[in-house]
């Protein structure tokens, strides 16, 4: 039976369920964790974790290192001007992987190439907290399918510059890359498709 609220004489409550998300997100992937079972490999009442993260998508951006939550994704891409949501989504990228702490998402996003289990974890995490909440917002034709292109396009350039570092691109400036980059994507997320 699992015990309620913290650790008699133990500080690192908070820490540990880091440590027992990271496990469960591993091997049940984004869309099978539950707080119970996080609560009961960390060994503490699942009532505990919501004093430490509102929800199930902020425990995983804190466990797993995320740069940047999904939110703010979610967030820029929906109550921006919509005239410059891809140069303002590029920008937002960029500053979140060259930021110091987008070191541990470079781990995730390198085993995930190598390793089914965590491609499915962040597979599901990117579907449920940012490609589905974007397209039902963005109210356009093929929300769902622009909303992937824009994934895909900004894994391709992560895996590119920051885990193959693929010259020129992995010293280019940020700027113009934002610059560069911006266009294709906000042709994703509001101009035709098709002719």
């Amino acid at each position: 039976m699992t015990r309620s609220g913290r650790r008699a004489g133990w500080g690192g409550t908070k820490e540990a369920i880091l440590k027992a998300a990271r496990e469960v997100f591993h091997y049940q992937g984004y869309a099978g964790a539950t707080m119970r079972a996080i609560a009961a490999g960390a060994g503490v009442d699942p009532a505990l974790i919501h004093h430490y993260f509102d929800n199930k998508r902020s425990l995983f951006v804190a466990a797993m290192h995320l740069p940047v939550d999904p939110d703010r994704i979610v967030q820029v891409l929906t109550g921006g001007d919509r005239a410059r949501l891809g140069e303002t989504l590029v920008g937002l990228f960029f500053s979140a992987w060259e930021s110091p702490g987008a070191d541990p998402f470079i781990a995730v996003l390198r085993s995930a190439m190598t390793h089914e289990d965590a491609a499915a974890m962040l597979r599901d995490m990117v579907s449920e907290e940012v490609i589905g909440p974007v397209a039902a917002a963005l109210e356009v034709d093929h929300a769902q399918l622009r909303t992937s292109l824009v994934g895909a396009h900004m894994a391709g350039l992560a895996m590119m510059r920051y885990i193959i570092q693929l010259e020129p691109l992995a010293s280019a400036d940020p700027d113009l890359l934002v610059e560069a980059v911006g266009p294709a994507v906000q042709r994703y997320l509001t101009e035709p498709l098709w002719d």
